[in-house]
């Protein structure tokens, strides 16, 4: 049987990497069409963009990994149904507890691609694609310093430089902040400097005027010699200065579980979100292992035909849609506390074992003639 196990797992691996490829580029897509209008209108690059969009890929691919894998089992099992190879193997007496060997190989391996994607490669992807965000947004002088151009660099926001002298130094300067909801606040100044600050780059406004309007149209003016303004602020998204904390979803697994209690408190964090960080990840490389046992399972039950098996792939769909269901309100419900961490892998334990009922009901002999003949009993 091991020239079986190889072929139906080659027949797999080969559908796995087409559905993997499709669903990737079709995810992909979606996140890049907005990727590439925030960078190209902040003055970027198209390398930034490549380079942007080679980290977001690890992500990607292990959030499409569990589906891919899913679709491949349905595909396999459904063409060997329909060839009757799966009943020649059933004449000859193999089992589908058997059967599912060359299943729980693919899974494993599409399990240990997005252990790995999930454990190593993805939070190295995601830090790197931090440093880089940041970098871009300390880089003030593709994004806010254009002469002679009315700025908007984010919402409620409006900034005119009138010249830039060779020294740096900016003149003519028109700022307009309306981002408070009890009223706006308009900026004029002779001259301006940039200076790096503790919370990113400042603007240092010299010999200006500042008008506040209130929300009962009350006009405030104040003059200054020199007045400091947040560049950090008027990033697109309306975010700061990110400091040294890093976010757990950046930090390798290998590091959270040798210190969890130091990276929590880099982090921001507490020791139960570090292991909930941790369980997270694992139970979605569990879901590519379990995703098509749950295929074939569905799959297995019913009379065997020549024509289409709708009925086990809706079912199997539906399946997939119950799980997904259930692991999200778990999660959100042990994010929040009502239930303790290991409660995260329940979803996924109690599809595995549905999926082996499944099939331990299939491989009754009684149970199939009697779904094959339903009719047998009332001819006699």
């Amino acid at each position: 049987m091991r020239t079986l196990d190889r072929y139906v797992l080659s027949q797999m691996l080969t559908l796995f990497g087409f559905f993997a490829l499709v669903l990737a580029g079709i995810y992909w897509i979606n996140r890049a069409v907005d990727l590439f209008e925030t960078l190209i209108s902040d003055g970027q690059s198209a390398l930034v963009f490549v380079e942007f969009s080679l980290l977001t890929l690890p992500t990607v691919i292990r959030l499409v990994i569990p589906v891919a894998a899913f679709a491949a089992a349905i595909y396999v099992t459904n063409r060997m149904r329909g060839e009757s190879e799966i009943a020649v193997l059933q004449a000859a007496g193999l089992s589908p507890l058997r059967g599912l060997r060359p299943v729980l190989v693919f899974g494993l391996c599409a399990g240990a691609l997005c252990f790995a994607l999930a454990h190593v490669l993805g939070p190295l992807a995601k830090e790197r694609l931090a440093a880089r965000s940041d970098q871009l947004a300390g880089d003030v002088t593709a994004s806010l310093l254009a002469e002679g151009r009315f700025l908007h660099p984010t919402d409620g926001v409006t900034l005119f430089i009138g010249e830039i002298g060779s020294d740096g130094e900016l003149g003519g300067i028109f700022l307009s902040d309306r981002r408070a909801e009890d009223g706006s606040t308009t900026y004029a100044a002779r001259t301006a400097t940039l200076v790096p600050g503790p919370q990113g780059p400042q603007m240092v406004m010299y010999d200006g005027i500042a008008q506040t309007l209130d929300s009962a149209g009350r006009l405030g003016t104040t003059r200054f010699e020199d007045f400091s303004f947040g560049i950090s602020s008027l990033e697109r998204g309306g975010g700061g200065a990110s400091g040294d904390a890093r976010e757990l979803g950046n930090i390798p697994s290998t590091e959270l579980w040798a210190a969890p209690e130091a990276t929590a408190r880099e982090a921001g964090e507490d020791v139960r979100r570090v292991a909930l960080e941790l369980g997270e990840r694992t139970t979605q490389a569990a879901q590519a292992v379990v995703a098509p046992i749950l295929a074939y399972a569905v799959m297995m039950l019913g009379a065997f035909s020549r024509f289409s098996a709708w009925r086990q792939i809706l079912g199997a769909s539906v399946a997939l849609i119950l799980y997904d269901l259930g692991d999200n309100v778990v999660l959100d419900a042990t994010v929040s506390g009502d239930l303790p961490v290991a409660a995260i892998a329940l979803p996924t334990l109690a599809t595995l074992a549905v999926s082996l009922a499944l099939l331990l009901r299939a491989a009754r002999p009684g149970w199939r003639r009697a779904q094959a003949s339903p009719t047998a009993g009332a001819a006699t």
